[in-house]
């Protein structure tokens, strides 16, 4: 079972833009939309900005509305 641990905003907006995900644009609360394309299709999922720690679940959550596999995120989490 893949082990994500808890990490700021910060470091999960860097992770995703290396995963290849994409800053869409900052909500218009404290939420930045990232985007990927996945076999053509288009994903989107909100990240929490300015919080200094994030809930490992709450970046699991990210990681899989995003279509990161397992291989993907532990790949990201080891670089």
């Amino acid at each position: 079972m893949l082990k994500i641990p808890s990490m700021s905003s910060k470091k999960l907006s860097d992770l995703l833009e290396k995963g290849g995900a994409i800053f869409v644009r900052q909500g218009a609360t404290d939420h930045a939309i990232y985007s990927r394309v996945v076999e053509g299709k288009r994903y989107s999922a909100p990240v929490q900005k300015g919080k200094k720690t994030l809930d490992p679940i709450y970046c699991k959550r990210v990681f899989r509305q995003l279509k990161f596999t397992d291989a993907e995120i532990e790949k990201l989490l080891t670089r």
